[in-house]
């Protein structure tokens, strides 16, 4: 999976990008040599907020990727819930529901019923999972991967400064050069809270310089700072004043 968003969607933490940011290139580009390496793969254009692309293609079988569009929001997941039931009970959905549609169906609750704890929201999530998710409505993206990281996930910046997110590393290497890292496991990150720990979501987090085999400085990491509290940030606003939740049961 892949996922190219503009800087005003989603803003680079401080850390991730260093001065070898990769090649400059436009993010359809990065997206089309995905997909055409790729069969059967699966592009969206979100206009001027970047691109997605979804493909099956040699997939982990205990791992699968999902890619779902509900009430214009995208969705890329990757991997599996344990307690996807209790979950279906929780949103009120039905039997056919899987893992990347109750990911939706958590952030409608984010997004409409606010304001909501994200971090536990993730929290709830139980198992080996990745996912990107970006809503055309509010124009906000929801990205997230489990405390083990059991699924690889990085994330970089390119040389315009778009977020750049990819289950292979090859292709972040190439749309972001030294400019990548692997996602901060037991974190999300959104549009309007940047990134934050759902472990322990009242501590910051700090950059960590990460240097490669050959002693190059490349895309920070970043690890939870136990000598830090803030104020819990972690709710999202309601889109509009009609939102309703008696439908959504």
């Amino acid at each position: 999976m892949l996922a190219v968003f503009d800087k005003t969607v989603a803003k680079s933490p401080e850390g991730l990008r260093t001065e070898d940011a990769g090649e400059p290139h436009v993010a359809g580009s990065l997206v089309d040599d995905f997909c055409s390496a790729r069969k059967g793969a699966v592009a969206v254009n979100l206009g001027a907020s970047g691109a997605i692309a979804y493909s099956s293609e040699k997939q982990n079988p205990l791992l699968p990727r999902l890619f779902a569009v509900v009430d214009d929001i995208f969705c890329l997941f990757e991997g599996s819930i344990e307690n996807i039931f209790p979950l279906k009970q929780q949103y009120g959905l039905n039997k056919t529901a899987n893992e990347v549609t109750i990911v939706i169906e958590a952030y409608k609750t984010l997004r409409d019923r606010g304001p909501y704890p994200a971090d536990q929201v993730v929290r709830d999530l139980r198992g080996k999972f990745a996912f990107i998710l970006y809503d055309s409505l509010s124009k906000a993206t929801f990205i997230a991967a489990d405390a083990d990281e059991s699924v690889p996930f990085f994330w970089g910046t390119d040389s315009d400064g778009r977020l750049v997110l990819s289950d292979d590393s090859d292709t972040i290497k190439k749309g972001c050069g030294k400019s990548f890292a692997p996602f901060p496991k037991g974190c999300f990150f959104t549009t309007s809270g940047g990134l934050q720990s759902y472990e322990h979501p009242l501590n910051a987090l700090k950059p960590m310089p990460r240097v490669d085999s050959q002693g190059q400085v490349c895309g920070s990491t970043f690890k939870v700072d136990e000598s830090s509290k803030k104020e819990s940030t972690s709710g999202m606003r309601k889109v509009d004043s009609a939102a309703n939740w008696s439908g959504h049961y």
